[in-house]
């Protein structure tokens, strides 16, 4: 008697090559480490020693030869260093918009699409029967003559009002964004990572937006004791440094880089971990970390206001429980009339996403 032998399906194993299966514990590890190849590399070889990935057939030089080759590190000629190449930047990105916004459907292309119909430029896949008022350019004619041949046949066709659907345009809402984050030294204090949850969610934004709604526009500004306007490409390689939360100078660079934008829609996404305890007057750094200081915490919510006047909401991911900043952030976000969100680092990514796709569903102004 014949039969089958059954065993349990591994997709990782049958769809990923050993390369593949380690180059994806790789970027994380680089994600981790800033961009440090060599620490990455050494963390690699720790976890090799661990758990056995290289074997007699693929070694880890043969690894690294071939991230080499495929363009994913490069050695600078001068130093000797080994520095990420441009490939691991957008696989880091690539992986970490399938990792947090995964669910969304496949064939979803183009701009932000608003959810009233009339005459536009993006075509609904649905149609509807004709009715009074319709015009002619709405007539989907593939569906109607489907129609009229089979409630007619192919011998006597003829072509009636009942046969006749509609195929529906939306109109298009282009939105430009400004994420910030917060890169002040508590991102990676108290024992948790939070830095890094950041940088995920940025990746994956502007991967979204980029290969998604390649008509929006996305602005990435990090703000420690000033604020300054990253790449892209810049994003898989951030670091936390030694600062303060200037808050403030954070919302006035999202507010410039917003007011040279022609699109109406335009928001702020902030994300934080703490309460602002720095701003800048003149060359002086006006520093306070004990407590909500009303000096930095009123100017903040005076740019919240500003911004609420120009019609720019802000939406605000604090990352950490501490009921002490919940008041300070509702009192912000009643100002600017925007939204708050006291996410918890594993959660970030879905709040923002649902946040963002929500955005696609109304006029922001």
């Amino acid at each position: 008697m014949n039969g089958y032998l059954f065993s349990r399906f591994d997709a990782s194993e049958n769809s990923k090559s050993r390369f593949e299966q380690m180059l994806d514990l790789f970027l994380q590890i680089l994600l981790h480490t800033n961009g440090d190849v060599a620490e990455a590399m050494n963390w690699m070889n720790q976890l090799d020693r661990k758990y056995g990935f290289t074997n007699d057939q693929y070694g880890m030089g043969d690894f690294i030869d071939e991230m080499k080759e495929k363009g994913y590190i490069r050695e600078d000629e001068q130093s000797g260093v080994w520095q990420p190449g441009s490939v691991s930047g957008k696989a880091i990105r690539q992986r970490s918009l399938e990792e947090i916004f995964g669910k969304l459907k496949k064939n979803r292309q183009g701009n932000h699409t608003l959810y009233r119909s009339g005459k536009g430029e993006e075509q609904n896949p649905e149609t509807r029967p004709f009715q009074f008022g319709d015009t002619h350019e709405q007539i989907d004619y593939t569906r109607s003559i489907f129609n009229a041949q089979v409630h007619h046949g192919i011998d006597q066709f003829h072509l009636q009002e009942d046969d006749l659907e509609i195929r529906e345009t939306d109109f298009k809402a282009n939105s430009s964004t400004v994420l910030m984050i917060d890169i002040s030294h508590s991102m990676i204090l108290y024992g948790e990572d939070r830095i890094t949850p950041a940088k995920k969610v940025a990746m994956a934004l502007s991967e979204l937006i980029t290969t998604r709604y390649p008509k929006d526009t996305l602005d990435i500004v990090v703000f420690g004791n000033d604020a300054w306007q990253v790449e892209i490409k810049d994003l898989p390689y951030l670091e936390v440094g030694p600062y303060h939360t200037n808050t403030v100078a954070g919302l006035q660079l999202a507010m410039e880089l917003l007011r040279r934008r022609k699109n109406q829609n335009k928001q702020i996404f902030m994300i934080t971990d703490g309460k602002p305890t720095c701003l800048k007057e003149g060359s002086r750094y006006y520093k306070n970390s004990f407590g909500l200081d009303r000096k930095i915490t009123n100017r903040c919510l005076t740019l919240a206001a500003q911004c609420k006047k120009l019609k720019i909401p802000v939406t605000t991911f604090m990352i950490a429980s501490d009921p002490y900043l919940q008041k300070f952030v509702q009192e912000f976000t009643e100002m600017n009339q925007g939204k708050a969100y006291f996410a918890s680092t594993d959660h970030l990514g879905s709040f923002l996403f649902r946040d963002f796709e929500s955005g696609k569903r109304k006029h922001l102004y």
